[in-house]
């Protein structure tokens, strides 16, 4: 366990136009750069999302892998110390799909059965990504769904954020806290005033495949696409650079045994490649092109955090 982490208030002023919609708040990258916006928002969003049941929350918290997704999950880790958070369930790099923060945020066992009261996602979803690209922040309510969802006084948890961030004036964080997510395991912090907290890095993959063993037969699968049922059987997939890279390979490569040269741009990419992590006509062309051939007999092309498909 680390030494005493003291809390430090930061005074700042708010920003116009930090109102997130159900897909959280989209900017620029260089608007989240600039002093204290992304800190605003972050407090905002914790302070209106968990309530008076902040202190002693955990949180999951994940996105696509686009470019400043490493450096806000560690703001986040260091704000949610100060805000007297319990635990925050952190995929490896920073890195989790959308829908594999729904599945660990209803997956009480990974938090000793104790409910999870929502989750962080860094995404701008199928927006493209780099230095001077889109970047996103959003809030996944306790069901694992996004906002909104009603809050005191039925007020949409959208609009509570953004009352928020209109009149804050300081915020909190722990600049001494340094956690490594890049390694799988748990670290106890000793907050000032606040006691232990914890961050718990998980394998981003494991219980999102977990849960789709659940959901679908994959024996049956496996024998589709190994050709035992119907004669050959073959996929096509593009990930374009984005989330769903690892997933795609552990569940069709590894567990339903797809050659992997039937999947492409697998391995995320701060920029996406520099393409648009937009799976349509236009942007997952060489899918549509390859797929015109007809050599293949389903294929499919993902956005940038795993939530739409084409």
């Amino acid at each position: 366990m680390s030494s005493l982490i003291k809390v430090v208030t930061v005074s700042t002023k708010p920003y116009e136009g930090q109102k997130p919609g159900t897909s959280g708040l989209r900017k620029r990258v260089p608007e989240f750069q600039q002093e204290n916006y992304t800190e605003n928002f972050i407090q905002s969003t914790l302070d209106a999302g968990l309530g008076d049941k902040k202190k002693g929350a955990t949180l999951v918290v994940g996105g696509d892998g686009r470019y400043l997704c490493p450096e806000t999950v560690n703001i986040i880790i260091q704000m949610a110390a100060a805000n007297g958070l319990r635990k925050l369930i952190v995929g490896q790099n920073g890195f989790l799909s959308t829908p594999a923060v729904s599945c660990l945020i209803r997956k009480r066992e990974i938090n000793d059965g104790n409910l999870i009261n929502g989750g962080i996602i860094l995404t701008a979803s199928h927006n493209p990504g780099g230095p001077k690209a889109d970047f996103g922040i959003k809030f996944n309510c306790a069901n694992g769904g996004p906002a909104p969802e009603k809050v005191k006084f039925y007020v949409l948890l959208t609009e509570a954020i953004y009352a928020v961030s209109k009149n804050i004036s300081k915020y909190y964080i722990c600049h001494d806290l340094h956690a490594d997510f890049t390694k799988i395991g748990k670290t106890d912090y000793d907050i000032n005033g606040y006691g232990i907290f914890t961050v718990h890095v998980i394998d981003s993959v494991k219980d999102y495949v977990q849960l789709m063993e659940q959901i679908f037969d994959f024996s049956k699968m496996k024998e589709l696409l190994s050709g035992q049922t119907m004669g050959q059987f073959n996929v096509l997939i593009d990930s374009l650079y984005g989330a769903t890279g690892p997933y795609v390979n552990t569940i069709l490569v590894e567990k339903l045994g797809v050659d992997p040269k039937f999947m492409s741009h697998t391995t995320p990419k701060p920029d996406f490649g520099g393409g648009h992590p937009d799976p349509n006509l236009t942007y997952a062309k060489q899918l549509v092109d390859t797929m015109k051939k007809g050599e293949h007999d389903f294929g499919a092309a993902f956005d940038g955090d795993g939530v739409s498909i084409f």
